[in-house]
């Protein structure tokens, strides 16, 4: 950082870093802002022998590497037009108008190579309160960006304390039909950050009562997220919505194909039993993922010691692989042809029902009386 306000003396740290550095938390990224255009930026930054890349010029951002590390650093603005999903904007030299297009009052602040916060709309009291807070008008900051519906939620869920804001309720509700503009990539993205906050519930609840739960997940129940909680369950966001809903939301959501095939994993009748000895573990990770049995063991098990000890031995297993495929049966003589697979077959029965222990030449004698 001291590279990039060796350049930009008259940056300033801006957004999340500063909220989370008053807020005692750990930063991950440290975004800049200067009242210099990019080119400047740019040209300032190339001077000090730094690394700069216009990777959102059109919106006013460069990164400068320094270090290894980069750091975004994005021109003052001001917005000149907005459709809800983007804005057109225009560069200003006026700190205070720059943080008035921010969305949060937590995340408007911005700090000084000495340590200097500014605070314009009293984003500490509201941070030392627990309070997510519009800057400004709450109806007005959300029509410019629908995407801040869902990012309230957000930092409701990370940052929130006790009750949330009115007015920021009743905008989210009122302009909730507004997320229909956005791409459903957005949409996941923002919502899979919702679900993986340490202490989600009230945040999701509160999305039930305002009506954007069943706009983003219709059928979605809070409560099943409650008794996944209960559980002590990992805070992966799959497994969170899976356990929200039955319905099938991989479409819906455009899920990846890796996530589409572990909920098809998660969907399918559960292979586990709290009395299943280490054979039934075989048998049961011969047939699937260790994944898919973990994940499935928290949204259709249970959540006490017994599950646990399950979930260690299963954690502890190596997954059992068929030692047999059809070249051997080939190398044996028999004939190419269906034959094939139903011998295979009648041979893995017998090493599924045996625990999955027994090895190559077991598996070959057996097909050779086959």
């Amino acid at each position: 950082m001291e590279e990039v306000w060796a350049a930009l003396p008259e940056a300033r740290m801006v957004g999340g870093a500063v909220r989370d550095m008053l807020a005692g938390r750990a930063v991950a990224d440290v975004d800049f802002a200067s009242p210099l255009k990019p080119e400047e930026v740019m040209a300032r930054a190339k001077a000090m022998g730094l690394k700069a890349v216009p990777t959102g010029v059109e919106h006013g951002t460069v990164t400068l590497v320094a270090a290894g590390r980069g750091f975004e650093v994005t021109s003052l603005r001001r917005d000149v037009e907005t459709d809800g999903r983007h804005a057109v904007v225009a560069f200003t030299d006026d700190w205070r108008e720059d943080a008035a297009r921010r969305d949060f009052t937590i995340n408007a602040m911005s700090c000084t190579q000495g340590g200097e916060v500014f605070d314009y709309f009293g984003g500490q009291a509201d941070l030392a309160a627990g309070i997510v807070r519009f800057v400004g008008a709450p109806g007005a900051r959300i029509a410019e960006d629908y995407l801040r519906i869902l990012r309230f939620f957000r930092f409701f869920a990370r940052y929130g304390q006790g009750g949330p804001d009115a007015g920021a309720v009743v905008a989210v509700a009122a302009g909730r039909e507004g997320l229909r503009q956005l791409s459903v990539e957005r949409v996941w993205a923002e919502l899979k950050k919702i679900l993986v906050a340490p202490a989600p519930l009230a945040s999701v609840e509160l999305m039930r009562q305002t009506g954007v739960l069943e706009m983003v997940l219709p059928g979605a129940k809070p409560e099943r997220l409650a008794a996944l909680l209960r559980r002590g369950a990992p805070g992966d966001a799959l497994l969170r919505v899976a356990a929200l809903t039955d319905e099938d939301f991989a479409g819906r959501l455009r899920l990846s194909g890796a996530e589409a095939e572990m909920l098809v994993g998660w969907r399918k009748p559960f292979a586990l039993r709290l009395e299943d000895d280490d054979a039934a573990l075989r048998r049961a990770l011969a047939d699937e993922a260790r994944e898919v049995l973990m994940g499935q063991s928290w949204l259709w098990g249970g959540g006490g010691a017994g599950w646990a000890r399950l979930r260690d031995r299963l954690a502890g297993m190596e997954r059992p692989v068929f030692p047999l495929q059809g070249r051997d049966l080939l190398a044996l003589g028999v004939e190419p042809g269906p034959r094939i697979g139903e011998i295979l077959a009648a041979a893995r029965r017998w090493w599924m029902e045996g625990g999955c222990v027994a090895d190559r030449a077991a598996c070959l004698g057996v097909v050779r009386a086959l």
